[in-house]
């Protein structure tokens, strides 16, 4: 899930929470907790669900099925290895 789609569905989720505190007669304060603790619920929801997907992309194998080489850093570094596909002066 994108941020942004995250943004929109927490705000409607609170809305929802909102309208409902107002319908059960809740003081404003209330109504301004509960909006609170909706929020702080669904933030924490989101931080753990982005950790686990990191956490399960990490895990999987390299696809070409070799490991990384370690860098020796005794060698020097030719040209290509510093290139980024772009020039370093115009």
């Amino acid at each position: 899930m994108t941020l942004p789609k995250f943004i929109i569905g927490m705000i409607f989720v609170a809305a929802v929470v909102a309208v409902w505190s107002v319908l059960d007669s809740a003081s404003w304060g209330a109504v301004l907790l509960r909006v609170a603790v909706c929020a702080l619920v669904l933030q924490i929801g989101y931080f753990l669900v982005v950790l686990a997907m990191v956490a399960r992309q990490s895990r999987k194998p390299i696809a070409s099925g070799k490991a990384k080489e370690v860098a020796d850093p005794n060698r020097t570094a030719n040209a290509k290895d510093l290139s980024v596909g772009r020039p370093i002066s115009r």
